[in-house]
């Protein structure tokens, strides 16, 4: 009798499943991961605060300092937080019969915006050497993204938790996985959690 061997799967590709499944499995509720990441965003805000203050007060712009929070603006804040929200979240919310009253979707999308506008004002206000543009923009994205996300944990993410259906936070929960390898590597992750987690 010949006996065929299956060929098993790449032992990588058999890792990467195992990681997906064991997130996804235990994973918080979506709004509780946006939440956490609210947290790492408002602790940079703080330190970008802080550079303000000690530009008003004399001090020159710390070129290094904005180049690293505006990466980490683009990169963390932007590409990877926002796009679980737009690409994902408000996908799903704005289905017919989620919301059906007050979808405040909109009004949040447009917020990104400006939030965006504000930082690309501070990343060439800082190249110029320019203190007044660079604390006007740097204040006004962080004044703007601190009442955006009040606005988001305790206005629109109980509203998602009411009106979001089982199936639909767990299909949410596994795309936010897919994004979280797709976006940041692990050392990238730990990067940031490093110079900003603290």
């Amino acid at each position: 009798m010949i006996v065929i061997k299956q060929k098993s799967p790449a032992p990588e590709r058999d890792f990467f499943v195992l990681r997906r499944y064991v997130k996804v499995k235990f994973m918080k509720k979506p709004t509780t991961i946006l939440s956490d990441e609210h947290k790492n965003i408002l602790k940079v805000i703080g330190s970008v605060l802080k550079q303000c203050e000690e530009i008003e007060s004399g001090k020159e712009i710390d070129k290094d300092f904005f180049a690293k929070a505006v990466d980490f603006i683009r990169n963390y804040a932007d590409k990877f937080h926002h796009s679980k929200e737009e690409d994902i979240l408000f996908v799903e919310l704005n289905k017919d019969g989620v919301l059906e009253h007050c979808n405040p979707i909109g009004q949040m999308l447009h917020e990104h915006s400006l939030g965006r506008g504000f930082v690309k004002g501070l990343s060439e206000a800082v190249l110029k050497g320019d203190k007044t543009e660079a604390v006007k923009n740097a204040r006004g994205y962080c004044e703007l993204l601190q009442e955006h996300i009040f606005k988001e944990d305790n206005i629109l993410y109980p509203m998602a938790d009411e009106a979001l259906k089982e199936d639909a936070q767990k299909s949410i929960a596994e795309k936010f996985a897919q994004v979280a390898e797709l976006k940041f590597e692990e050392k990238e992750w730990e990067w940031y959690n490093e110079k900003h987690g603290n």
